[in-house]
């Protein structure tokens, strides 16, 4: 069996939106790409380029806005130290 070195826990928080930013864009583009093209040759020559802008825009802004949406999120639900508050 490999063994895969693991990156420190350090680099979580860029390691989640970068993850979250490429499935998501993948999904959003994809889905965005078929609805205007459909199934043709022109969606396998044009969904690349429309993913990789969209990841690009998307990965900086999760960078921004990560620590306000956990903060919203914080408003919302309870800690797991305050059950049924």
């Amino acid at each position: 069996m490999i063994a895969v070195r693991k990156l420190p826990a350090r680099y979580a928080p860029i390691v989640m939106p970068f993850v979250l930013s490429i499935l998501m864009t993948a999904v959003v583009s994809v889905i965005s790409t078929l609805r205007s093209l459909g199934a043709t040759p022109a969606f396998l020559a044009t969904w690349p380029g429309a993913w990789a802008l969209s990841w690009l825009v998307a990965f900086p802004t999760l960078l921004m806005v990560l620590p306000l949406v956990r903060r919203i999120v914080a408003c919302v639900v309870a800690s797991p130290s305050q059950p049924g508050r």
